[in-house]
This record gives structure tokens, sequence and C-alpha cells, in this order.
């Protein structure tokens, strides 16, 4: 385990922001994880995953642990599914194509969603109608003051939409090290009628489909929507999607006739934020080298050396007009730090 000094983080967060970490170190294993939180002189400790949830606004006065344990492993199988397990610092769509490898049916629906494994249940990961809930057993995670390993369960765990427990009561008491899932082996159910899956496979002439083609169909929309973070920094989908009250949709409907909505409940109605965000009049708007994407109004853009503050900035804008237009106050998913 060696501590680096002074360590550029633009490689490590997929906006692509320049900020430095004044102490590092990459972790690779829980003894390490376990070394390193018990390390004196270091009273700030900020634990770093795959870096693709966060928007970086200044330097780190800290100490970075990125975790990087690696490792899949398959924990018990029968007949009709298998439990396996993936280490925090595996990327999470690199798991995902190795399940597909194997056959194991449940994470399609996920191809292509930045980050790391360890990162997945903090935001309970979802898209295309499912979300990690669906496949997830059990994480393991270190608590910080203890130094011990603690299993939580789905039930533990408290997931909702873009929530769980790690992002509430959990917050920064305890590090994910690793996360356990079952998937089925055969008789794979397909979750294709969410969006335009179900559009994209027709169009690749595919009327039987298999996991695997789910997950290309996946990945060939996403391609089509979402900038790759390795051409344009960026985090994905930077703000929730507003959950309201169905009075106050009926409200916004008289008004915006076409304004799209979903029952959540008896009571509710979620909103898609990027309707909105593009409806406010953001979508493709650049703001020299940041801006809001021009395919996707809910994704926020590093065109360039932007800083966090900018983005940020933009971030507060774009949630200021959205309440003044809509009385709809719209949510960071991403955690600014």
């Amino acid at each position: 385990m060696q501590i680096k000094q002074n360590i550029s983080l633009k490689p490590f967060n997929t906006f692509g922001i320049e900020a430095f970490a004044k102490h590092y170190i990459s972790i690779e294993s829980i003894n390490e994880l376990k070394e390193a939180l018990s390390l004196e002189n270091y009273p700030d400790i900020f634990i770093l995953g795959g870096g693709s949830n966060m928007l970086l606004t200044k330097n780190m006065d800290a100490l970075v642990l990125h975790v990087n344990i690696k490792g899949i492993s398959i924990i018990s199988e029968d007949d009709t599914s298998v439990l396996v397990q993936a280490n925090a610092g595996e990327n999470w769509h690199q798991f995902v194509l190795w399940c597909l490898e194997k056959d194991y049916g449940g994470l399609e629906n996920l191809s292509l969603i930045p980050g790391n494994v360890g990162s997945a249940p903090i935001q309970n990961i979802g898209a295309y109608g499912r979300e990690l809930k669906d496949v997830f057993v059990s994480c393991q995670a270190l608590d910080k003051a203890t130094k011990r390993l603690k299993t939580f369960t789905k039930e533990d765990c408290k997931f909702e939409y873009r929530n769980s427990i790690f992002k509430q009561e959990e917050k920064g008491k305890s590090v994910i090290c690793n996360v356990t899932f079952r998937l089925s082996k055969k008789n794979h159910t397909l979750h294709t009628s969410y969006g335009s899956i179900s559009k994209q496979l027709e169009q690749m002439n595919i009327t039987q489909p298999t996991i695997q083609d789910v997950s290309k169909a996946v990945i060939q929309i996403r391609q089509s929507k979402l900038p790759d973070p390795k051409k344009i920094g960026n985090s994905g989908s930077f703000f929730k999607n507003p959950v309201i009250l169905k009075e106050h949709f009926s409200k916004l409907k008289e008004n915006f006739p076409e304004i799209p909505g979903y029952p959540v409940s008896d009571t509710e109605t979620k909103v898609p934020a990027g309707w909105l965000i593009e409806k406010a009049g953001f979508k493709g708007k650049q703001f020299g080298n940041y801006g809001v994407h021009k395919e996707q109004a809910l994704v926020l853009v590093n065109y360039g050396n932007a800083k966090g503050q900018d983005i940020l900035d933009l971030a507060k804008l774009i949630q200021k007009t959205v309440q003044q237009l809509f009385n709809i106050a719209i949510e960071a998913e991403v955690n600014i730090i």
C-alpha cells in the first residue's frame, strides 16, 4: 500500500474535471482498506469508486481511498439460478458482459451504465424499466469506525428510486466491498416493453430476442442518446425524475397538454426531468466549454477544461428555471463534492 501525494483526479472522474487529491491510495484488497482506514494523521478520508456519479468542485484536502478491489466469483447455483459475487472495484459494464457471456440473465437492461460495482447499490442504479434491487441479494460493507465487515440484505438497504440506506443513515459510515446478485440460468424473463427497446430490436430484425440481444439493443440506444465519457466529460443523468402529486400534474396538463407523466401510485405521478429541462430551453445549450447535451437534456457535459463549479452553477440555474416555470423542484442525482 503506497500513499501518493498531490495526485490528479481527472482520470478518475467521468466528468473529466481537474482536481487534486492531497493524499491518495489505490485500495486493492479488504485488508488494505482496513489498514488505510486505521492510518493516523488523516482525519479526513474520501472514498472514491468509479467516479461516474460525482462532480468535483474543488481539490480534495483529504486522504482519497480509491477502491480497486477486483474479482468475480460464483457463490452457489442450481438448475435455474446462480448467485454471483462481484467485488467493488469491478467495472459495472464489464461485469454485465461477463454475466452475459455465461448466459446469466437479469442485468441486460443495465448494460453500459458507467461506474463500478461498489457504487451500484448506493444509487440503486436503473435503466429501461429495471433496477439493481431486482437482482440484488446482499452486499458486504466495511464499517469505517469498527473496521468490521457487515452484510446488508435487500431489506437492510431500503432501496428506493435512485436511493438507498447508503445515501441516508449509512452515508459516510461504511464502504461497500462486494455485491451478490441472483441471476437466471435459463428461461430468462425479458423486459423489452420499456422505452424503445422493442423498437430497437425490430430495427435489428430480431423477433425472438435473447438476453444478449436485449443488451445490444440497450447499448445502441444509450450510445445514440448519451455521450461517451471518454470523449465528452459527463456523469450520465445529472437530475432525478421528480415525482409530484396528481393534482399538480393535472394543473400542469392544462397549460402544457404534451407533458408526459407516469403514475407511480394512486396519488403521485413521475415527470421526466429531461422534458422539463428541454421545455425550459436548456437542451443543447452551450456555455463556453460546458453545457447541456444536444441529444439528452438530463446530461450536463464538460466539452473541454470546464471547472466543476461552472457545471454546478449551470445545474442550479436549470433547477431555478424549472422551479419557476413548473413549480417543480428537480434534485441532482450526482453527488456534489
